[in-house]
């Protein structure tokens, strides 16, 4: 018994009896199959399907014995190999048993069946294949069509485009004559601008100097009174006391004379005395009784000097007395004193109380905002992890499906070598077995006990379940490509003739080459780079300069006729009140310093004019160590994290230009040092305003000042600044001038004024004359068990007393009416009336220097200190901007919040009924329902869910229009 032999596979075990075949006992119509003499030969790929057998070429065999075809288009016929081998051990196979038998047809029957199976895939792979080359040729027409197409249409376009050439030629030339003509009335309409201009500015000249002229003549007249007034009373005090000296001079001359009389008479006397002989002892008792007569005047006068004595003795004990009274006032003055020292202890006391208080409360606020910030950063956090795990997730889908590519493409190329292997393989194995077939069989064997050998298991091998999975990472899904993506793929797919491999090729190809025009051949005035001397291009830029120039003295003379036509009242100018109808707009939040906000701030301008708004209250413009630039360091340096000091002078001027004024934040109270004093505390300034310690106030406890105690509250973060001295003001006034003439700033929000006194900041407002300002004034109001008084008088009233001290040249901003609008707006409309039935806040006590707002940097943005609520801002605007006062609108509600529509149609109200910072406020409702007022003549505004119209009301007279109707919101009527 022996074993045959095969290459590359196992072989089955063929008995030497069932092998003995001749080319006389086959035939055509027996049962058994016939191998042809001619080894299998397919035919190509264009034939629709391929036959594998020719039963006329083959020989016949048992009706037991099989061979298989191949697969597919590669697969052939699986065969016995090696027929020396076989020849060789015919004895031995002889002996192989019929059990053996009995198996190797059961395997070759199981074979046969798969062998079908693997026919009728194949033919439908055949069948697949005919269609894609059906497809492919649609698709090649398809492109052909398409190409003829464009290159029509191109040849089209490529006429309008000459003649869209010539046209733009013609045009050019009638342009340029244009221009000319357009370059002439230019300059005559410039010239004629500039007559106008001088007009007008010798107009306005003139009256300037007439008036000045007038007040130099009421000057010299006043002047020329007054030197007369003092000539004559120099004169007057002259001659008084010339004759008081003349006077009493006479009456020392008349004196002498008198004396010199008395002398004369007593040596007369004498004389006559000594020549009548008179006795010496009448003589001598004259001269006796004289002097008794002097005696006695002499005891007149001892005893007039007793009564003196007494009365002096008498005014020593009144002066006693009044010493005594002195001393007990004394006392009293001390005991007042120690009581004074007392009371200021315990105010100091009670004031480091409140600081530890408003310390504690601060660090709460702290503490809750970091925990906020830790939420929302952790929510940002989870977030942002759901979202890289959705980037993760989509990369991993994008690789999982270039590995699916790649090992598709791998698969393909393996199932293609191991196709041309098994082609090769199995040819080879269809000659051999041919050969052996014919050439090994016997005469006279039975044909019912022939096998054929199996191939090895190779047909398991391309039938299995993974042979299926290949073919569908090969083929893919069948289905047909949509309308509209096939439409989508015709326009993106580029439409270029395929690649010439040689020039025969290219010369017989059907596709017509593009002639396309070369880029120097376009013209275009659209693209046309200017070019010295070039006619046209002067013109167009002459015009361009001559359009600025006309634009810009329009607007200058634009800017003057509005000047003249305002009336007195609104073109005088106070700081603390502006024109008294201005509309400020915080034009930054806590974040903008991240941004080139001057840049970002700048182009705004145009539609804040157009709203309304009449002032920009513009961010710290200094160097601070602090981005938002609320710590300042060195003044003189504006290059800022909000842009530099060329971009800050930009922004201004284009508010400016549209008519706006621009306020700088300065930041007075404190300033941050430079250095470190050798005891190693900041406390040493740089810059061009470089003070030391004696700038600091002397009670501030971290930075050891040498000046002055501090006017106000102290400022813990940086070193607090001793506005006493007179070189700080002094040096204060100098930049507040340099901002107003070299950067252009309007006037000021004055920030931290709790810190130093009010009237530094009136000497500050005066120097600097700023068109408007506003103070900073953080007070907090009063809450009993965490609810907020009724009564906030005390909180107004040292916000007034604030602005009393500055002599109302500075305004402040209306804290209480905020702090109230909180609560009042959840149906508690009963705060906003207090018991004399005005406003509550500032704005009912002052009102012109009220300055009303809803939220700032710190309040809101992202500090949110102390947040409006978001729900009910569209009533708080609606409330400060229809009252009298300066209301104020925060830049992320006008552009962030979606409300920059409802803020212009409220400010337009404001507008048409003429309602300015004095404006009379009457109040007719105010309980929980809502709140009804009248503000001014012509405007009336209602709050809340009250049912109320002021045409049903009969003490309001005139017809009234709905302007503005919010529903339950508010609503806002003007008289018609």
């Amino acid at each position: 018994m022996g074993i045959i032999s095969l290459p590359d596979m196992a072989v089955g075990i063929i008995p030497n009896r069932a092998v003995s075949y001749t080319g006389a006992h086959c035939n055509k119509h027996d049962r058994s199959l016939c191998l042809g003499r001619r080894p299998l030969i397919f035919r190509t790929a264009s034939n629709r399907k391929k036959k594998l057998f020719s039963t006329e070429h083959w020989l016949c065999k048992s009706r037991r014995s099989s061979i298989f075809s191949s697969m597919d288009d590669s697969s052939v016929t699986d065969v016995v190999d090696n027929s020396d081998g076989f020849s060789s051990g015919r004895n031995e196979v002889s002996s192989i048993d019929d059990d053996e038998l009995m198996t190797a047809k059961k395997a070759l029957s199981e074979a046969q069946a798969r062998q079908e199976d693997i026919e009728k895939e194949r033919d439908q792979l055949l069948e697949e294949l005919a269609s894609f080359e059906a497809k492919q040729q649609d698709y090649v027409a398809t492109i052909l069509h398409d190409k003829d197409l464009a290159v029509s249409e191109l040849e089209v376009a490529k006429s309008l485009f000459n003649q869209k050439l010539q046209e733009s030629v013609q045009e050019k030339f009638t342009l340029e004559s244009k221009l000319v003509l357009v370059k002439q009335d230019a300059v005559e309409l410039a010239v004629q601008v500039e007559k106008l201009a001088e007009i007008a500015f010798q107009q306005a000249t003139s009256h300037i100097l007439e008036d000045a002229q007038l007040r130099v003549s009421a000057a010299e007249t006043t002047a020329a009174e007054a030197s007369y007034q003092i000539e004559k009373q120099i004169k007057d005090m002259t001659e008084g006391t010339i004759l008081s000296i003349v006077e009493q001079s006479k009456n020392a001359i008349e004196k002498a004379l008198d004396v010199a009389e008395i002398a004369g008479d007593h040596a007369a006397k004498a004389a006559l005395a000594f020549n009548d002989g008179m006795s010496p002892l009448d003589e001598l008792a004259s001269v006796q009784s004289k002097n008794i007569m002097l005696q006695g005047a002499v005891n007149d006068l001892e005893s007039q000097l007793l009564l003196t004595r007494s009365d002096v003795a008498k005014l020593k004990l009144e002066l006693e007395k009044a010493h005594a009274h002195a001393n007990l006032l004394e006392v009293r003055a001390n005991d007042a004193e120690k009581a004074l020292v007392e009371f200021q202890e315990s105010s100091r006391k009670e004031t480091l109380q409140r600081e530890e208080e408003v310390m504690s409360l601060m660090e709460t606020m702290k503490k809750d905002a970091s925990e906020r910030n830790k939420v929302a950063s952790g929510a940002f956090n989870v977030e942002l992890q759901s979202i890289m795990e959705a980037i993760a997730a989509a990369k991993e889908t994008v690789r999982s499906k270039d590995d699916a590519y790649l090992r598709r493409c791998e698969a393909l190329q393996r199932s293609l070598k191991a196709s041309e292997s098994t082609t090769k393989m199995w040819r080879q194995r269809a000659e051999i077995a041919e050969s052996l077939l014919l050439k090994e069989r016997q005469p006279g064997e039975r044909e019912e006990d022939s096998i054929c050998v199996v191939n090895g298991g190779r047909i398991d091998l391309l039938t299995d379940d993974d042979s299926q999975k290949w073919k569908l990472l090969i083929d893919g899904p069948r289905r047909e490509i949509p309308q509209w993506m096939a439409r989508r793929i015709r326009t993106i797919r580029p439409k270029f003739p395929p690649r010439k491999i040689d020039v025969a090729e290219a010369l017989s190809s059907e596709f017509r080459s593009l002639h396309l025009p070369k880029p120097d051949e376009v013209w275009s005035i659209a693209l046309e780079k200017p070019k010295e001397g070039d006619t046209l291009i002067e013109h167009v830029f002459e015009k361009e300069i001559i359009e600025k120039k006309r634009k810009a003295l329009e607007h200058v003379l634009q800017r003057k006729t509005i000047q003249w036509q305002r009336t007195e009242e609104q073109i005088k100018l106070e700081p603390g009140t502006g024109t008294g109808r201005e509309i400020v707009f915080q034009g930054f939040n806590w974040e903008s310093w991240r941004r080139q906000w001057y840049l970002d701030l700048a182009p705004k301008a145009s539609d804040l004019s157009k709203i309304g708004v009449t002032a920009v209250w513009f961010p710290p413009p200094t160097e601070s160590v602090a981005p938002q630039g609320y710590m300042p360091s060195d003044l003189y340096n504006l290059n800022s994290s909000y842009g530099t000091e060329e971009e800050l002078k930009y922004c201004i001027e284009e508010m400016h230009t549209h008519d706006l004024l621009a306020l700088g934040d300065v930041v007075l109270n404190h300033r941050c040092a430079h250095k470190q004093s050798p005891n190693g505390v900041w406390n040493i300034f740089g810059g061009k305003l470089a003070w030391g310690p004696e700038a600091i106030v002397c009670d501030d406890p971290n930075f050891q000042g040498s000046g002055n105690p501090s006017s106000g509250d102290i400022f813990h973060a940086a070193p607090n600044i001793d506005h006493s001295k007179d070189f700080v003001r002094k040096d204060i006034k100098e930049w507040l001038n340099w901002l107003r003439s070299d950067i252009g700033f309007d006037g000021w929000r004055l920030d931290f004024v709790r810190g130093f006194s009010g009237t530094y900041v009136k000497e500050y407002i005066e120097a600097s004359i700023p068109a408007f300002a506003i103070g900073e004034y953080w007070d907090s109001l009063a809450y009993e068990n965490g609810t907020l008084c009724y009564n906030q008088d005390a909180h107004r009233q040292r916000i007034v007393n604030w602005i009393n001290a500055t002599d109302g040249t500075s305004s402040a901003f209306d804290v209480t009416t905020k702090g109230i609008l909180h609560s009042a707006l959840h149906n508690q409309y009963w705060r906003l009336i207090d018991p004399q039935g005005k406003p509550t806040g500032v704005m009912g006590w002052w009102p012109s220097r009220a300055v009303t707002f809803l939220e700032n940097h710190d309040t809101g943005s992202t500090q949110g200190h102390w947040p409006f609520p978001r729900e009910k801002l569209t009533q708080g605007y609606a409330y400060i901007l229809t009252h009298p006062g300066t209301p104020t609108i925060f830049y992320d509600h006008l552009y962030d919040f979606g409300l920059h529509d409802i803020l212009t149609e409220l400010i337009e109200a404001r507008r048409r009924a003429g309602i300015h910072c004095r404006s009379a406020v009457k109040i007719y409702h105010a309980n929980n329902e809502g709140y009804v007022a009248q503000i001014g003549d012509t405007l009336v505004m209602k709050l809340g869910h009250f049912d109320w119209n002021p045409s049903k009301e009969n003490h309001l007279e005139g017809s009234w229009q709905t302007f503005v109707d919010k529903g339950s919101d508010y609503r806002v009527w003007l008289r018609q």
